[in-house]
């Protein structure tokens, strides 16, 4: 049985300069496989001491999600986000307020998945107010889906029937057959950005071996493939681009600064991306530049972190330059 780890529903990963800082020191990647194990064998408990009822399942889930264990309750949301039953819209609601970044950030995913729009309030204040990037990142995303459900629905509500869709008489008596009018119906919403992610390199100065950089390069390029599957209103698929009329966008990223610095107290990975957009023809049509820094305590620090650390800063990086990506390309859009 496939289940999903959390990476796979909300796009939320653990924050590993904050476990530096609090002297929680993990490798990297192991972090994930753990959760996974956790999530494998509470759902198989669940499993084992529920029964069928849908209802009692979601009971006993939201009893989990009251667990001190963030493990814990990040499995039970996980369950819950599974179950894709409305009665889990409730505790996927309470979970946007729980401590845990992750629990709050796969609660906003499943609630965009399910369409909850009693929920739309408490991802709007999360989109905006949540100290975690990667939870307002989730929040916005499932208020604009729900949002975007909801306007269709709306309009579908609003759509007359066939019969109501007759022609109206026009003005002048006799005429009316002769010029009918027609209700029309408002579009349906549809990707307004081609993105074509190319090449991604590490052009950054210093002494990083060719395997390294690769890695360092397959990171960013990672994480904007990522952060595109969960924008509704961009694609990369050049069927809707045809359909909709989009002109390609072609990306190219590189790594231009990769460095490590000691301050006075504390040691600080610095990543800077420069992003290079183009067009059909290979056109260069403009560039983008943004990065992110990830700080530790000196008396926390070990070298042998350093490959994490400078992940998390390059993944910070990339997502912090998504959405200034889009409002870039948004402006270079004729209209």
């Amino acid at each position: 049985m496939h289940l999903e780890t959390v990476d796979s529903l909300g796009g939320i990963e653990p924050n590993r300069a904050r476990d530096h800082m609090h002297g929680v020191h993990r490798h990297p990647g192991i972090g994930r496989r753990v959760v996974g194990m956790v999530v494998v064998a509470t759902l198989a408990l669940v499993g084992r001491i529920t029964p069928a009822h849908a209802e009692d399942r979601v009971a006993v889930l939201t009893k989990m999600l009251r667990d001190s264990s963030d493990k814990t309750r990040l499995s039970a949301v996980l369950a819950l986000a599974k179950l894709g039953d409305p009665a889990a819209q409730k505790p996927l609601t309470t979970a946007l307020h729980d401590p845990s970044p992750r629990v709050r950030g796969v609660a906003a995913t499943a609630l965009g998945r399910l369409g909850c729009e009693s929920a739309l309030p408490a991802l709007r204040v999360l989109a905006k107010a949540d100290v975690d990037d990667d939870v307002r990142e989730a929040a916005t995303n499932a208020a604009m889906k729900i949002a975007t459900t909801q306007r269709t629905a709306d309009d579908r509500a609003a759509k007359p029937e066939p019969d109501a869709l007759a022609r109206r008489a026009a003005p002048n008596k006799g005429h009316a057959a002769d010029h009918p009018v027609y209700a029309v119906e408002a579009p349906d919403p549809h990707p307004d950005l081609y993105l074509v992610v190319n090449s991604s390199a590490d052009d950054s100065p210093g002494t990083a071996d060719k395997l390294a950089r690769k890695t360092h390069a397959g990171i960013v390029k990672r994480v904007l493939l990522e952060q595109l599957k969960t924008e509704a209103s961009v694609t990369s698929a050049a069927g809707d681009a045809r359909r909709w009329k989009l002109d390609a966008r072609h990306i190219d990223l590189s790594v231009t600064k990769l460095a490590v610095a000691r301050t006075a107290g504390t040691v600080e990975v610095d990543a800077q991306l420069r992003l290079a957009i183009s067009d059909d023809n290979g056109k260069m049509l403009s560039f983008l530049s943004g990065g992110a820094k990830v700080q530790v305590p000196n008396q926390k620090f070990d070298a042998k972190y350093l490959p994490a650390l400078r992940q998390e800063a390059l993944e910070n990086a990339m997502r912090g330059m998504f959405r200034k990506l889009l409002a870039h390309l948004r402006d270079q859009t004729p209209t």
